[in-house]
């Protein structure tokens, strides 16, 4: 009996005590909720400003952070409600159930520390995807390259066939898939190796590949003893491209693939002695078959010349020319493509059959004479001359086209025209038809930057072109010479001279080749190069383009006074130059480049160089430039001179410059500068492109102002860290287009400034602490309306006092707010970070004109005071509830992030139609409960077509809770739903 009326008794007591004490627990709980949700924020914080690139949250955070969502976001309203409503008699019951979550709560408190932190490492990836063309035939040499590689049996593999036969494309496309499958092996690495074979280069290439590093002064025999240490740490792929030379695995240091570490090691080479000297599995790349060799061709030149009558068989022979090598067909399809008279058809064919006639199989010269046949068709010796200049640099290069653009016009490449941008733009419709026509190939560089490059196969050929007859080229480009070439190749035939990129460290006294017809010499890129002879260039009488950037050159030899037809002059990066000679005889010279040169004081006699088109003087250490220099150079129409033009004189120096176009420059003052703006509109001139900051140095550091990295239309002006008040006379260019303050603490209004901008596209404002609101609808500053109806481009980063974006004003007229109708009609991107101030971004007002019609992105991250996106200002008295229709045409993206306080995108009597919407990103917003946007209707159903992804750092328990306007279209979009990590 005891044994049953303990528990009895105990459970009553118990429920007697949870009732007397409902209150204090109640508060005790919300209490550590509370706490829970501040150490939740924190970590949520914290997690926002690490490398999510490197590093990943551990599992254990994850689950702790759902856990506590869970709580503060479902189960504690749930329990406040049911406090709100329970009866006396039950506060027992529930007493005990707040006490339970009382101890739980406790514990996930405590389980939060995470005193080892919250991220752990990522595993490294175990390659990069190439980016590489479609793959055409070749399905069974590639089954037995697989086959290989699963073989335990094969180590090594060697892919052999001719140049241009499609080796390295098949290997591409089996590295690319080696890399998503990471079962099988943990590094995959890809080195291109090319002629110039170097056992130094081929170890460091390797050891970087496998995140590694060599030492520099040890020798070759230590380096591969280091590098095997390092590679056999790896199951891996070693995929070596273009070798063309004989090695020992044990000199570069690459273990011996065997059963035991289930390594591989794939070649591709035309030697098949290469391969055989490597102890290599062979693989032989075949021709591809007829109907292969048909589609490909088709594929290339378009398949609608098929509707030309009676092309066929001409298109079958062509393409039976072509010898079934994917690189000849796609060059030759290339330089047909466009072509619809028949006639020319048949002209064509006949060429390419003489060109190959008594073609040995096999053979360099079968491709080669393919190849020259599309090289022979380009339409004039301009764009031949400026295909053959590719050849100049090194094999596999990417070449910046900007970079050859200017150096084509140095060279007289491009005809002159009326300005650079004209040139530049012949320069790009060269390159797009040498592109078409499949003799370079475009690619873009990690930076995005915009480059060609050549097939090491069509280098071959182009340099085979140039290698006999008058105005041969010599290329030896990243052959890592130590010394330069011997004074019997350097002939009197040579016309272009290539040495960039090597490691030649000095040109011996008293050498001075008879080169009587050069006219080009790169000695780019030789970072050890100090010495150049004095007499080096005395023979060299036709000397136009002379490239020493990235030298450690000291000072300039006196011979190079004697150039008299050098236009082009190049000394960018040259840190070590302190000394030059005069250039007051080099008349002809159009193009001075010194930027990031040693120099302390301007070269004598540049005020002399009457022909000088392009200077730029961006010295690190220039003090000294004589007055009066600069307004001699009057056909200038391209300055650089990004330190301190600090004086009223220099600033009406460069205004008088009537023919400069580009103008890059830093003024210490905002006085200084508002005067230079002011002389270019007295003279009523100003450059088609500027760069112009006002301030210190600090925004050059932070790389928030760049040189020209094309010649489109860009006038930008930054002002970082200037006193800027309504006293201070700041005079901004007319037509100016990109503005960028930082650090202006004083700016409370800039609007007034602004009333003459109506170029204005991108407005860009960082750590002005003044700011308080950008634009008011206020009489006083609706003069910046016409400004905001053009801007494109809105970024507000680091305001803390910015309380409005928009700020609506009511008349006394009418308590209605007014705004512009058409008040940021052109904006396509908006950007809002760390305003922390800043409870909305807009007044539903401005939707419903024709405000926002052009919004293609909304990013607003970090802003921990922001309540909703769009606001509604009510009348007084007027509480209405009619539906309101906003339509987003345009707007493509949403990315919320962070944004703790946010409770709604808009009111909920707001619907958002945004047929163009693509990718919603949405993290740590868990207080929005409702997304207002209608996607576009086909047939009654949700329009998907733009739909690319959905991305959620929420839960999904918040994804399920919450209210879309149209519950189908939530429905439609989980497909593209993603849980952020």
């Amino acid at each position: 009996m005891e044994s049953i009326i303990g528990p009895v008794l105990g459970s009553v007591g118990e429920q007697v005590d949870c009732h007397r004490n409902f209150p204090n627990d109640v508060d005790d709980l919300r209490k550590r909720v509370a706490d829970l949700k501040r150490r939740k924020n924190d970590k949520e914080a914290e997690l926002l400003t690490m490398d999510c690139s490197k590093k990943r949250v551990k599992e254990e955070v994850e689950g702790w952070l759902e856990d506590a969502r869970r709580v503060i976001e479902i189960e504690m309203p749930d329990i406040e409600e049911e406090v709100q409503n329970v009866s006396y008699l039950s506060r027992g019951s529930l007493g005990r159930c707040v006490r339970q979550k009382i101890q739980e709560v406790r514990e996930i408190y405590d389980q939060g520390s995470f005193p080892e932190g919250l991220v752990i490492e990522r595993p490294p990836p175990i390659g990069i995807t190439l980016l590489v063309e479609n793959m055409v035939g070749e399905v069974y040499v590639k089954e037995q390259i697989w086959g290989y590689l699963g073989d335990n049996e094969v180590g090594i593999i060697g892919v052999c066939g001719i140049g241009g036969v499609g080796k390295t494309t098949i290997m591409k496309h089996i590295h690319n898939e080696l890399v998503n499958e990471p079962i099988r092996f943990t590094k995959i690495i890809w080195i291109t190796v090319s002629q110039s074979l170097s056992v130094v280069k081929l170890q460091d290439d390797i050891a970087r590949k496998m995140n590694e590093s060599l030492p520099k002064d040890g020798d070759e025999w230590e380096r591969a003893s280091r590098l095997m240490d390092i590679m056999k740490t790896k199951k891996y792929v070693l995929i070596l491209d273009d070798v063309w030379n004989k090695f020992t695995l044990q000199k570069v240091g690459i273990p011996e693939p065997t059963t035991e570490n289930g390594c591989k090691i794939v070649i591709t080479s035309r030697s098949i002695d290469v391969c055989n000297y490597l102890r290599c599995q062979i693989v032989k790349v075949p021709p591809l078959p007829q109907q292969e060799s048909l589609n490909l061709f088709l594929d290339t030149v378009g398949r609608d010349i098929l509707q030309i009558p009676n092309l066929e068989e001409i298109l079958r022979l062509m393409v039976a020319e072509c010898a079934g090598l994917p690189l000849a067909i796609v060059v030759i399809a290339g330089s047909m493509r466009g072509i619809i008279d028949i006639r020319e058809w048949r002209s064509a064919l006949c060429q390419l059959c003489n060109c190959v006639v008594d073609t040995e199989k096999d053979s360099e010269d079968e491709i080669f004479k393919r190849l020259k046949f599309s090289y022979d068709r380009l339409p004039n010796s301009s764009i031949q001359e400026s295909f053959l200049y590719c050849s100049l640099y090194p094999e596999d290069w990417e070449i910046r086209r900007k970079d050859l653009i200017e150096n084509w016009i140095c060279e007289g490449i491009v005809e002159r025209l009326g300005s650079r941008r004209e040139m530049h733009d012949r320069g790009h419709d060269i390159l797009n038809r040498l592109e078409n026509n499949c003799l370079l190939e475009k690619v873009y560089r990690h930076d995005e930057v915009e480059c060609v490059k050549m097939h090491d196969v069509v280098r071959d050929m182009a340099l085979r072109i140039k290698s006999t007859g008058l105005g041969r080229f010599l290329v030896k480009a990243r052959m890592r010479l130590t010394k330069i070439p011997d004074e019997d190749e350097w002939s009197e035939d040579l016309d272009k001279v290539s040495l960039m990129f090597n490691d030649i460290s000095y040109i011996p006294k008293n050498m001075s080749s008879k080169c009587l017809m050069l006219s080009t010499l790169f000695l780019k890129g030789n970072q050890g190069l100090r010495q150049i002879s004095e007499c080096f260039f005395a023979n060299m009488p036709l000397l136009k383009f002379l490239d020493l950037s990235n030298t450690s050159i000291e000072a300039l030899p006196n011979s190079i006074c004697s150039l008299k037809n050098l236009t082009a002059l190049i000394l960018r990066g040259c840190g070590g130059l302190e000394r030059m000679p005069s250039l007051s005889k080099l008349k002809a010279l159009k193009k001075l480049d010194l930027d990031e040169a040693g120099l302390h004081v301007a070269p004598h006699g540049i005020g002399m160089l009457e022909n000088l088109e392009y200077l730029d003087l961006s010295c690190p250490n220039l003090q000294v430039l004589p007055k009066g220099n600069i307004s001699k150079l009057f056909r200038l129409k391209y300055l650089c001179k990004d330190q301190i033009f600090s004086t009223e004189i220099r600033g009406e120096e460069v205004a008088r410059l009537k023919m400069l176009e580009c103008f890059e420059g830093r003024f210490d003052w905002l006085e200084d500068f508002s005067r230079f703006v002011g002389k270019l509109n007295h003279f009523g001139r100003r450059p088609n492109n500027y760069l112009l900051q006002v301030g210190g140095l600090g925004a050059y550091k932070k790389g928030y102002f760049w040189k020209f990295n094309n010649i489109d239309v860009l006038k930008r002006v930054t002002l970082y860290e200037c006193q800027i008040g309504e006293e201070d006379e700041l005079v901004l260019p007319d037509d100016l287009r990109d503005l960028r303050i930082e650090g202006c603490n004083t700016v409370a209004d800039i609007s007034i400034f602004l009333k003459n901008l109506t170029q204005l596209q991108t407005y860009d404002l960082k750590y002005c602490q003044g700011m308080k609101c950008l634009v008011s609808t206020s009489s006083s500053s609706s003069s910046s309306f016409t400004v905001m109806n053009n801007l494109e481009y809105l970024f507000l980063q680091h305001l803390k006092s910015l309380r409005d974006v928009v700020k609506v004003e009511k008349t006394t007229a009418s308590l209605a707010p007014t705004i512009s109708p058409h008040i940021f009609s052109n904006l396509k991107q908006l950007w809002v970070c760390n305003c922390s101030k800043l409870k909305k971004i807009f007044p539903c007002e401005l939707l419903q004109g024709q405000g926002l019609q052009n919004l293609e992105l909304i990013k607003v991250t970090n802003c921990w005071g922001m309540k909703e996106i769009i606001g509604w200002e009510e009348e007084e008295g007027n509480q209405t509830t009619t539906p309101i229709l906003i339509t987003l045409p345009k707007l493509r993206g949403l990315e919320l992030d962070f944004l703790p306080e946010l409770m709604r995108i808009c009111p909920k009597r707001v619907k958002m139609v945004c047929e163009s919407l693509n990718n919603i990103q949405i993290s740590s917003c868990m207080n929005v409960k409702r997304i207002p946007f209608c996607l576009g209707r086909e047939n009654g159903q949700p329009s998907l077509h733009a739909v690319k992804y959905i991305f959620i750092q929420n839960t999904k328990q918040w994804w399920e809770s919450v209210e879309w306007e149209n519950p189908d279209d939530k429905n439609a979009l989980l497909p593209f739903l993603r849980y952020m990590k």
